[in-house]
């Protein structure tokens, strides 16, 4: 079977699909483009009613393949298919498979039966209370992409219950996985080539605050994959501010191979609004945990996430947002208007802000970053780092090949070298020559390692 799938959301859906492809090219099917596939696999993702939208359009698109090959059909997963349910049977009777985020670990066998006719239709929907391993490749090694970096998921599900978010109703409840399970997969992702690896959890600061972690700790856990022999870089995503414990903080100070970047997300800077939105911290703990990766690391880079126009967010709240984002120094930011998602808490508070006043606080938050984030990257011109290259810069506009790199921080470097197809997945040392709106320039300053 020709299979082909589309992606949505966040890394660790994209980390699914990619589990996905393996798994179903170890039973011999193949991945197509659109034009080619018999089996449509959508991943999908509903934190916000946009993303939601654009699956109802894609199965549009599928629908049209219908008439190429009538034995076409669809299957949707993720958030989305644990949202809606059995519900798109009815809309689109080309769609044989629902699986929730809990369920993709059948996926591929539910496939299998559906394509051979041993199943007209199926949904694996339930939500299990502790993390099931998914299969994994029967040879000692794997293949690994091109750029040598690789996700690993760490846990599954949340427990917060934020009251904007509809993560632990669609993921389910947070389910960590056995420590030695992730270690292995680490070890043997660096052992076939990996240099780069991002642990990947919706809250990864509570791993081990339930069963099946075998009492380890994140910090712990952290200690324990940044020891394996040949890894490079070490990233996490994402993090909770009120789960982050003081060795995690640490770990930037004391871990060589620990990105100095992290990921925090906010959501608001109004002590008010924290409150309604269930966020669980205040503003001064927010910034004392700042302070402390501060103190550790100095060169850290943050990120994080916001959230404009809450329910009730006044302008005074908005403008605590506004000195928040000023105040830190965030690097860049994932910012959006609020939307309403079906079950959350947030649904039924009042009053709601107009969709043109949460337009115009959006506007004015992303020009604030905007400049926030060109202050930074003008502050790194002059500084000699390492780039690792991920493959060629897409603009081309010099005698030489473009590659776009990414420092210890994350942050796009884009490097004039030969062109050499040997480049992608090595580390080359520059000096950052020119800051961009929102990304670097280069000077190529040793040999590739």
């Amino acid at each position: 079977m020709k299979f082909h799938i589309t992606t949505f959301g966040c890394q660790m859906n994209v980390h699914d699909s990619q589990w996905l492809s393996r798994a179903l090219e170890s039973r011999g099917w193949v991945e197509a483009d659109e034009s080619e596939a018999q089996v449509f696999i959508l991943n999908t993702c509903s934190v916000r009613d946009k993303p939601e939208q654009k699956v109802y359009s894609e199965l549009g698109r599928v629908a049209a393949h219908m008439k190429r090959d009538g034995n076409v059909f669809a299957a949707v997963g993720g958030c989305v298919a644990q949202q809606i349910g059995k519900g798109f049977f009815d809309r689109f009777p080309f769609v044989k498979l629902v699986f929730g985020s809990d369920g993709i670990a059948g996926a591929p066998n539910a496939l299998e039966r559906i394509a051979a006719g041993k199943e007209d239709r199926l949904a694996l929907l339930d939500f299990v209370s502790i993390y099931e391993e998914r299969e994994q490749p029967e040879e000692k090694s794997i293949t690994i992409p091109e750029t040598r970096q690789a996700f690993v998921n760490i846990m599954q599900g949340c427990d917060n219950f934020c009251s904007y978010c509809i993560v632990p109703y669609t993921r389910g409840r947070q389910k960590s996985r056995h420590p030695e399970a992730i270690i292995d997969e680490c070890r043997l992702l660096v052992e076939s080539g990996i240099r780069e690896i991002s642990l990947l959890g919706q809250n990864v600061n509570s791993f081990g605050l339930d069963k099946g972690c075998a009492g380890v700790s994140f910090a712990e856990l952290l200690t324990k994959v940044a020891a394996i022999e040949g890894l490079d870089r070490l990233r996490f995503t994402t993090s909770h501010p009120k789960d982050i414990a003081p060795e995690v903080i640490a770990a930037f100070g004391e871990l060589e191979n620990l990105c100095p970047s992290l990921h925090l997300p906010m959501q608001a800077g109004s002590d008010r609004v924290l409150k309604a939105m269930r966020r669980k911290y205040d503003i001064a703990r927010y910034l004392s945990i700042v302070e402390g990766l501060k103190n550790v690391r100095p060169d850290i880079a943050l990120t994080t996430d916001i959230i404009v126009g809450f329910p009730g967010e006044t302008e005074e709240d908005f403008q605590e947002t506004l000195n928040m984002v000023e105040r830190v120094g965030f690097e860049s930011s994932f910012s959006f208007k609020y939307s309403d998602r079906p079950g959350v808490a947030a649904v039924n508070m009042e009053p709601k802000v107009s969709p043109e006043e949460a337009s115009e606080r959006l506007m004015r938050l992303q020009t604030l970053q905007n400049n926030i984030t060109r202050k930074c990257l003008k502050n790194l011109v002059g500084i000699e780092t390492d780039a690792f290259i991920e493959g060629l810069s897409r603009k081309q506009d010099g005698p030489q090949t473009a590659w776009k790199g990414r420092d210890p921080a994350g942050r796009i470097v884009n490097v004039d070298m030969d062109r050499d197809s040997g480049l992608v997945g090595m580390m080359v040392p520059v000096k950052i020559v020119e800051a961009k709106k929102h990304s670097l320039n280069g000077e190529r300053t040793g040999e590739p390692w």
